[in-house]
């Protein structure tokens, strides 16, 4: 039964405001609150949704049918407090997803990495090819600007988060698993409790569904589904590969293939290996549909990927800026070698912010190796999102560990004179947190 009113605590976040939007393009009152205003808040006040940005218990509706929090909020926050001392409906976003999907067909996207290209993928060749869908992205797919549509058919792609075991909610017709690392440690302890949570996600489909798996996955004998079809951007291996892999004008051309079928000179005008790896699930996805091939390679050709995935902010002969929101140590090998793939000839200047302070730590190790791959190292202060300062946690641990030469720990307000000085042909700026408020300045920097 569609709601009359709905309240979110957060609205700002990616995934809260997906589901904003779907309450609001269905004529419900929707309102929230967030800490910061932003581009995207700004949107959906463009769009009819009231926000305000002070935690004022005297600014909320007091007559909602429900309130939809982030686990992001302290728990000290007065509003979600008031909501749930008198006894209102909170729900948390993954339980109003499960709401929404529990009578559709749905495609489910988890992983530790590659979730929101490849649910924008997915939900952009759905769209562009007719076939239609829901989409719940966590991301703002470039196509449209946005990180949520509507459609007639009752289909959905939604990106299944890990984070506070979100994904288990869900239930899948069609899964993808695209990566299964150690991360979000501070909620499940240890690396095996992630991998175990991943199996009991794939255990959630449904009867008849199937499950596309990234080949080569360490834990691999333990998804036991009836139908798996896994996938490799380099392993013949795989169900499905691909051959003839060319770069022409910065776009990737490559045949994908597999036993029963081919799909021959597919473009991809986005850079990173790993996105071809993640175009190569879409497909997955697309063929068990049965969309049809012509539509297919159209429908990637002008895909033009997700706001801050491998985001060419400039791009010409003098100058390169690529904005990416890789936080973890695999994502920043795979953004780096995704670089270098394009652009062998030319040096890279890494600008990288940590996010939080319990992921630094835990990957104390992983973050200098992959750090190290680049040309120059310029690393702001931690990000510390939910967390407090931990002891000795902070950014000149990271660089402390490093082998390569060019690396320091700037501030964000020494950024822009750094660039100055240094003057890189190719900047690639990466972090969760706030480093993409200063992209706009690098750029006129830079232009």
């Amino acid at each position: 039964m569609k709601p009359n009113s709905v309240y979110f605590i957060g609205i700002g976040g990616i995934g809260m405001s997906a589901l904003a939007r779907y309450y609001n393009s269905m004529g419900v009152n929707v309102s929230g609150y967030d800490k910061t205003e932003t581009v995207l808040t700004t949107q959906l006040q463009d769009e009819g949704i009231k926000i305000h940005f002070e935690d004022n218990i005297n600014l909320i509706p007091k007559q909602v049918d429900f309130v939809v929090y982030t686990p992001a909020i302290p728990k000290n926050h007065s509003e979600l407090n008031f909501y749930t001392d008198n006894n209102y409906s909170v729900l948390k976003r993954s339980d109003v997803l499960k709401l929404i999907t529990e009578n559709s067909f749905n495609i489910c996207v988890a992983g530790t990495h590659g979730k929101t290209t490849t649910s924008t993928m997915i939900g952009h060749l759905l769209r562009d090819t007719g076939f239609g869908c829901n989409a719940f992205l966590g991301g703002i797919a470039a196509n449209y600007n946005t990180n949520f549509w509507s459609s007639k058919q009752n289909n959905v792609v939604v990106e299944a988060d890990e984070y506070d075991r979100s994904f288990l909610k869900l239930s899948p017709n069609v899964a993808i698993i695209t990566a299964v690392d150690a991360d979000h440690l501070d909620i499940y302890g240890t690396a095996e409790a992630v991998e175990n949570a991943f199996v009991e996600f794939s255990e959630k489909i449904k009867d008849g569904g199937c499950l596309i798996l990234k080949h080569g996955l360490h834990i691999r004998e333990k998804f036991t589904n009836q139908d798996i079809c896994t996938y490799s951007v380099s392993d013949i291996e795989a169900d499905i590969h691909i051959s003839n892999l060319q770069v022409i004008d910065g776009s990737y051309h490559f045949d994908v293939i597999n036993q029963y079928w081919a799909i021959n000179d597919v473009v991809l005008n986005m850079g990173g290996l790993h996105n071809i790896e993640n175009a190569l699930a879409a497909i997955g996805v697309a063929k068990y549909l049965k969309i049809d091939d012509i539509k297919i390679k159209a429908a990637l050709a002008n895909f033009k990927g997700v706001k801050r995935r491998f985001e060419y902010i400039v791009k010409n002969e003098n100058s390169v800026l690529i904005d990416d929101y890789a936080h973890h140590p695999d994502e920043l090998k795979a953004l780096i070698n995704g670089v270098r793939s394009i652009y062998p000839n030319k040096k890279i200047t890494l600008v990288f912010q940590p996010h939080l302070y319990t992921r630094t730590r835990d990957f104390a190790d992983g973050f200098p190796t992959a750090l190290d791959m680049a040309d120059r190292v310029a690393l702001l202060p931690i990000y510390p999102a939910r967390e407090l300062p931990i002891d000795g946690v902070n950014s000149e641990m990271i660089l402390s560990n490093m082998i390569l030469e060019d690396k320091r720990v700037i501030s964000k307000d020494q950024l822009l004179e750094y660039i100055k000085v240094n003057k890189p042909e190719l900047i690639v700026m990466a972090g969760a947190g706030d480093i993409d408020v200063m992209v706009g300045e690098v750029k006129k920097v830079i232009s």
